[in-house]
């Protein structure tokens, strides 16, 4: 578990969304993003949507699975690249 903070001007939009699905993609493990009381599977682009998450919002991310430690550094430096924008 960790958390992660949203640097992109705005926010979890559908750009930012997309990547994480693509990054997702053909991975193993189960990963959740939660946010205020909500957890989510963050491999629906809709869910993530859904989360609405702001600017500087901080998120928590738990992934399980074989692959865990690898994703988590991936989805962080995503994070800290705002996603490509």
């Amino acid at each position: 578990m960790r958390k992660l903070r949203v640097k992109n001007a705005l926010g979890l939009h559908a750009r930012p969304a997309t990547v994480i699905a693509k990054l997702l993609q053909g991975t193993q493990s189960s990963v959740f993003f939660s946010y205020r009381n909500e957890t989510i599977n963050a491999r629906s682009i809709m869910s993530i949507l859904m989360l609405a998450v702001a600017k500087n919002a901080s998120i928590t991310v738990t992934i399980e699975g074989t692959d865990a430690e690898d994703l988590m550094q991936k989805l962080a430096d995503a994070f800290d690249a705002q996603f490509g924008e």
